[in-house]
């Protein structure tokens, strides 16, 4: 089975901010090893251009009117998918991080599943390093939320994700747009909908341009807001959500 057939009802959604320069190749190596493939990039708030190069792609962008975060320019994607007749929806980064010819993998295994999250540390991927603390606060993220979701996660804050129908429609209106919310969050509210959810091993690839932003101070800052996120999402109260209840 071809890509065009196999991600037909599929868009692929690109979260950017400020990433021309990463774009630029990302969206040229998508385009050549998914050809026909829906893309939809969100701008979310950048100044560098990045809808002038999106559109001299050919490609739809959504223009946040300023930064929203990972999150809102992912629900806005969510909202513009369910809107416009898709059934899955693919976040790939923008900085060129992610391999395009996987997406296809996450797809196929939506047959099985509601979300499916593409693992940088599950066996079978590539080697992924990060900061001993970064580390081993995302082992306690993964260990926990394993626990309560019931099936194996090592990766929760993975930002390559597929989300079929179901979860779609439910992320459309209640995917969590604050920092760190839109992973550990959403897996949490995606439980809680009796949705299934799966974990695959990908690979992860250096950036092409520029630098990550995680220096020392920026890691502990992380670490203690993704612990926070995790406390405040298991101990948020919400009503059942069930899937059709915004038709």
């Amino acid at each position: 089975m071809d890509s065009q057939t196999s991600l037909k009802g599929s868009l692929i959604v690109i979260p950017a901010y400020n990433e021309a320069e990463n774009l630029k190749s990302a969206l040229s190596e998508l385009q050549g090893s998914l050809p026909g493939s829906a893309v939809l990039v969100v701008d979310d708030g950048s100044t560098d251009g990045t809808a002038a190069l999106v559109q001299s792609f050919g490609v739809p962008v959504l223009i946040m009117p300023f930064n929203v975060g990972v999150g809102g320019a992912m629900r806005a994607g969510f909202t513009y998918a369910f809107r416009n007749g898709f059934k899955n929806v693919v976040q790939v980064d923008a900085d060129g991080q992610h391999v395009p010819s996987e997406v296809p993998r996450l797809v196929a295994e939506l047959e099985n599943s509601d979300v499916v999250v593409g693992s940088r540390f599950a066996p079978g991927s590539n080697t992924f390093k990060v900061s001993p603390i970064r580390r081993l606060v995302m082992k306690i993220l993964a260990f926990t939320l394993t626990r309560i979701v019931g099936t194996k996660l090592t990766d929760v804050t993975s930002g390559f994700r597929a989300t079929g129908p179901n979860a779609l429609e439910l992320f459309s209106t209640s995917y969590p747009p604050e920092y760190l919310g839109d992973t550990i969050e959403s897996l949490v509210i995606a439980h809680r909908a009796n949705l299934v959810i799966k974990e695959m091993p990908t690979t992860i690839r250096s950036r092409n341009h520029g630098t990550s932003s995680q220096t020392r101070f920026k890691a502990t800052i992380y670490t203690l807001r993704a612990l926070v996120v995790l406390f405040l999402a298991v101990i948020h109260k919400r009503t059942p959500y069930q899937v059709g209840d915004n038709k």
